[in-house]
């Protein structure tokens, strides 16, 4: 019984690791595809130093594959969406003027 409890528990974690990760898909499409800055890249960064603490620990404390595979999966999705982040925002603040924007009077006198 104790068992088949653990397994189950193992199966549970595992998917909800991988669903997690599932959730950073939305986000990372936001970013690359839409160029929408929904992601904050304070937050991002705290997440993916995290991530890397929690892959460190998993490869040298733990020795679980799962909980390597989940560590790695998180690390590459909190990367990825820091790296996207910090991109789009940096795209945005060098973004040449416009015709248009180059066009418009100074001021209406």
């Amino acid at each position: 019984m104790c068992e088949i409890f653990l397994n189950g528990l193992t199966i549970a974690y595992g998917g909800a690791g991988l669903l997690c990760c599932i959730a950073y898909y939305p986000t990372i499409v936001d970013l690359y595809c839409r160029k929408k800055a929904s992601a904050n890249t304070a937050t991002y960064t705290l997440w993916t130093i995290t991530a890397i603490l929690t892959f460190f620990y998993s490869i040298l404390i733990l020795t679980d594959i799962l909980f390597m595979t989940i560590s790695v999966l998180n690390l590459v999705a909190c990367s990825l969406i820091l790296f996207l982040s910090i991109k789009l925002n940096n795209e945005q603040k060098v973004k040449p003027p416009t015709k248009k924007q180059l066009n418009k009077p100074l001021m209406n006198l």
